[in-house]
């Protein structure tokens, strides 16, 4: 059962502002029943000042996306337009004193919701924005842009963050492999903004302020951290292996309850995050298999 706070429990029973909205003049929609998530935001904008009079929603969804919903038309009315655009998806989280983790991507609904709703009133068409990107979950409908955007703007490090900010990667987990490509491509960006202009770019994609590992000491810093992973998951009685590591690609196995696990793409998250902390890089963490099909 998800830990809600008190908060999105307050806005999820007695949700502000739900319902139409007469004579909005800004909609935006966002999400699709069929995905099991779906938002239309109705904004009533002042023409002359771009205040936000009144913000209203209609959703489908779980009970965080209720209060998503809600707490977004309360943190916009009485803003304009443009300070309406810098609330991001942690905004809304916070205003509900945090949502799970899990449930993170009813925040980014309704984000989304509201760049269609501004777009939509100004005359734009937000939906090419999207269009541009190539769609990489189609599980979801969830494509490049809105991925790279939400690991941007959340520094997200695992398919796991993805899938609870997007969903992306939430169902048969075909697009694990681009949603790896998008998190290194995009983190990697994020660190050489982080560096300092006199530093020469490194030639990985590792964090600034970590020495570089020799060899032998990446090598032993990799096999500490799989064994100081074991322990976690031998409680639930399962069990992970290294096998192989070429480069920035490392191969375990699972094995146990975790083999075949409905969670494993999860897992395996987990056990690359733990292992891109411990080496101060990026790295992939691959089954087995796809070191036998390479």
């Amino acid at each position: 059962m998800w830990d809600y706070s008190e908060k999105v429990r307050e806005h999820f029973f007695n949700p502000r502002n739900s319902g139409p909205l007469d004579n909005a003049n800004g909609i935006g929609d966002f999400g699709s029943i069929k995905c099991g998530d779906a938002l239309r935001l109705m904004l009533r904008v002042n023409p002359e000042t771009e205040v936000i009079d009144d913000a209203r929603f209609q959703t489908f969804g779980c009970g965080s996306a209720i209060a998503s919903s809600s707490a977004l038309t309360e943190i916009i009315k009485g803003k304009t337009l443009n300070e309406a655009l810098q609330v991001s998806n942690q905004d809304i989280a916070d205003y509900l004193d945090g949502l799970p983790p899990e449930k993170m991507h009813c925040s980014v609904m309704g984000r989304e919701a509201l760049q269609a709703a501004v777009a939509n009133y100004r005359g734009e068409s937000w939906k090419d924005d999207h269009e541009e990107g190539e769609l990489v979950c189609k599980c979801f409908a969830i494509d490049t842009v809105m991925i790279e955007d939400t690991v941007r703007a959340n520094r997200l490090r695992t398919i796991e963050e993805v899938a609870n900010y997007t969903k992306a990667g939430g169902g048969c987990s075909a697009c694990h492999e681009q949603i790896e490509d998008i998190l290194l491509a995009v983190n990697g960006r994020l660190y050489a903004r982080e560096a300092k202009p006199t530093e020469a770019p490194a030639a990985t994609s590792r964090a600034p302020g970590k020495p570089k590992l020799t060899n032998y000491q990446r090598i032993r810093r990799i096999e500490e951290t799989v064994e100081a992973i074991r322990p976690l998951l031998q409680r639930d009685h399962g069990d992970v292996a290294l096998i192989e590591i070429d480069g920035r690609n490392i191969y375990v196995e699972l094995s146990g309850a975790c083999q075949g696990c409905a969670m494993q793409a999860a897992t395996l998250g987990g056990v690359q995050q733990k292992l891109s902390d411990a080496l101060g890089e990026l790295v992939q963490v691959l089954p087995v298999a796809a070191l036998l099909r390479a």
